[in-house]
């Protein structure tokens, strides 16, 4: 199977700000990657290289097949992109927003129409399709942007983050999307915050951090990386949280994971069930107060947790790793076909 995706030594800076670090990846054709990290961690950076709205400073890329620099102009005519801002012109309607995007890719008028009208269907938009976008809610601007990305059948789809702002029968949906083009043979780049999505999607996770490639594998792999249990608990005063870790340090079989905002603590553990009571102990003896204790298994967050020392946040990205707000800058990935 070849690879759809490959980057070897990408780097790109903005100013004194390394936002992308040597990154290699590589997706194979008809495979979901996904690339997970914290906000400014050189995601979407590493998005808008691969789809030509980027030079990269060293490296290289390619995306089925063309150099993301040399052939730009023929690459935009196989890809989508679904980026964290919805870029659609809201004073055009629904439908003609998806038409105009297949006229771009060069498709008849009839057949522009046909795939507006599949998209207006799939993203529950057919009864908002003669309405301008203007007048469109937040969550129906993503729908109709992410229809938009799929209209010219793209053999690489990239999606930066698709589902932020999305009620979760949306995302849902959208997953079912997702999975219907893989199993037709598009290959899929998506960066995502929620752990749970990357879980269900990805064939192959890369995690990145301060614009490095930290650790990559299948979701199992990565979460055998923590190893065993988990020993989760949340004290009753956020602010004990520190506490709670350095008593129960030594008991399990890596390092306590702390999370201040939340009060919550981590351990993974060998023994399972046979250490609840030490943990109790110590924790009473310290003087420490919880308000939760479980065994589970772990998950993406946990990993993530591990692997970058901070947990995953479901927000935007902000700084030089990402298109101010409200920009269009995306928009020629598929517009100049």
């Amino acid at each position: 199977m070849s690879d759809a995706i490959v980057t070897e030594g990408l780097r790109r800076s903005f100013g004194a700000v390394r936002a992308v670090d040597g990154v290699d990846l590589a997706a194979p054709a008809g495979t979901v990657l996904g690339l997970l990290g914290p906000n400014g961690a050189g995601k979407t950076t590493i998005v808008r290289i691969l789809t030509t709205l980027l030079p990269p400073d060293a490296g290289s890329a390619r995306v089925a097949g063309y150099d993301v620099v040399r052939d730009a102009a023929a690459l935009r005519s196989v890809i989508g992109l679904a980026g964290q801002y919805a870029a659609v012109d809201e004073n055009l309607t629904g439908r003609e927003n998806l038409e105009l995007v297949g006229r771009l890719y060069h498709l008849r008028g009839a057949e522009a129409r046909r795939r507006a009208d599949e998209m207006l269907e799939r993203f529950e938009l057919t009864d908002a399709d003669s309405r301008t976008v203007k007048t469109y809610s937040g969550g129906m601007r993503r729908r109709l942007d992410l229809g938009a990305s799929l209209i010219g059948r793209p053999q690489v789809l990239f999606l930066d983050e698709p589902t932020t702002g999305l009620d979760p029968r949306s995302r849902y949906a959208l997953w079912d999307v997702i999975r219907e083009l893989v199993n037709d043979g598009t290959t899929l780049l998506l960066t995502t915050q929620y752990l749970e999505e990357a879980d269900r999607l990805a064939d192959r996770i890369c995690v990145i951090d301060v614009g490095r490639v930290i650790a990559e594998g299948t979701t199992d792999e990565l979460k055998s990386r923590v190893g065993g249990d988990l020993l989760a608990l949340r004290v009753s005063d956020r602010t004990a949280a520190g506490a709670a870790a350095e008593a129960i340090a030594g008991l399990g079989s890596g390092a306590p994971q702390v999370v201040p905002e939340s009060g919550e603590v981590s351990l993974p553990v060998a023994e399972g069930a046979s250490i609840l009571a030490e943990v109790v102990r110590r924790l009473d003896a310290a003087g420490v107060d919880i308000s939760d204790l479980a065994l589970r298994r772990p998950t993406l967050d946990d990993v993530f947790l591990a692997l970058t020392g901070h947990a995953a946040e479901a927000t935007e990205e902000d700084g030089p790793d990402t298109p101010a707000r409200g920009s269009a800058r995306r928009r020629p990935a598929r517009s100049q076909a």
